[in-house]
């Protein structure tokens, strides 16, 4: 008999309501985390790896960073925080990813993540053009892969193959993740992401202990670096009416957001000096933000006076065509702080080796 596939442990995070009664429940675990490991609170399953996807792209951005390109290539802030996005493909995300490409004497052929129609539209509301012609600049990863393709510009490494998990770029950035939180370099399971990008699964006690880092203001200089372009320019990293730009624009200078797909969110508090990570199970965005609001309450961050323009998160309103109130988005989960025994080992469990920044 085959042996059973090991399963997160989710619990219910979210019900909808349909009148007064539950009509469908959203499963979930999350992880809020101190940037030294600590588990700080939790809720269902923060130890079974679980793909991070795009929240790992200011971690892959890192290998560039860390090695001055962009200086080199005269990258702006502007184009560092393209790298570590899922961006909408407004008229400033093409032009930035072009003037990206043009700088290394790269084009768009070059670009391997496929294409799509720009997000804009789903995120707006808007039909996209008819006769719209979708290019790679289009795809949301597009600002990835042009730093993957500087990269090895910048060290004389093959382009053609730079998404081969062999290649020395994605050696260069699972080495990198793994000294980050530190863990093995075999004990990050890996996957395929959507854009052909190698991805990894982590414990989304670790995935919030990397945003921990990543906003901390002790943080190394590569890591300051993304914390300042991604927080400088959060229209870039997402875009209109996106969740991380509204995070983000929600506390200005002190978080940084990234989203992913498959319900995956990760958020840094510099303030606070934590990170948070969420994974709805069934990877729908439905109960995304009502699951937000809920952890940003529960830690005391979001004003209670309803101030924050991510206040209507809280409402979780269900409406018909008609715009009629037919239910409601409810958090159903607390936050627990885990134990001395589970905080002993740290964020990620026992296949850790000695950290190094």
């Amino acid at each position: 008999m085959k042996q059973a596939m090991p399963l997160p442990g989710h619990v219910p995070l979210i019900v909808a309501t349909r009148g007064d009664a539950v009509e469908s429940v959203y499963y979930g675990s999350l992880a809020v985390a101190a940037a030294d490991g600590r588990l700080l609170a939790a809720a269902g399953d923060c130890t079974f790896p679980m793909f991070t996807r795009s929240t790992l792209k200011p971690f892959q951005a890192l290998p560039f960073v860390a090695d001055g390109g962009p200086a080199h290539f005269g990258f702006s802030p502007a184009q560092v925080a393209l790298m570590c996005a899922s961006h909408s493909g407004e008229p400033r995300h093409l032009a930035g990813v072009a003037d990206m490409l043009a700088r290394i004497a790269c084009d768009e052929a070059a670009l391997q993540c496929g294409s799509h129609a720009p997000l804009f539209y789903a995120a707006t509301g808007r039909a996209p053009p008819a006769d719209l012609a979708a290019s790679p600049l289009h795809h949301n990863c597009s600002g990835k892969h042009a730093g993957f393709l500087a990269w090895c510009r910048l060290h004389g490494q093959p382009t053609a193959t730079y998404l081969d998990p062999a290649h020395p770029l994605q050696r260069a950035i699972r080495r990198r993740l793994a000294r980050l939180l530190g863990l093995r370099t075999n004990a990050l399971p890996l996957g395929i992401d959507g854009c052909g990008a190698p991805n990894y699964a982590l414990p989304l006690a670790c995935l919030a202990q990397a945003y921990a880092r990543l906003a901390s203001p002790g943080a190394p200089p590569p890591l300051a670096t993304l914390f300042a372009a991604m927080t400088g320019h959060p229209e870039m990293v997402a875009g209109e009416a996106r969740n991380d730009l509204l995070l983000m624009q929600a506390a200005a200078g002190d978080w940084v957001a990234k989203g992913g797909a498959d319900g995956v969110q990760a958020l840094g508090v510099r303030s606070r000096g934590l990170g948070i990570a969420l994974k709805i199970a069934d990877g729908s965005p439905r109960a995304l933000q009502t699951a937000l609001a809920a952890i940003l309450d529960r830690l005391g961050l979001l004003p209670a006076d309803g101030a924050s323009p991510l206040a209507p998160w809280r409402a979780g309103e269900i409406r018909n065509a008609a715009g009629r109130l037919t239910g409601r988005l409810l958090p159903v989960f607390e936050l627990v702080r885990p134990g001395a025994a589970q905080e002993s080992g740290g964020a990620g469990g026992g296949d850790r080796q000695e950290s190094a920044a």
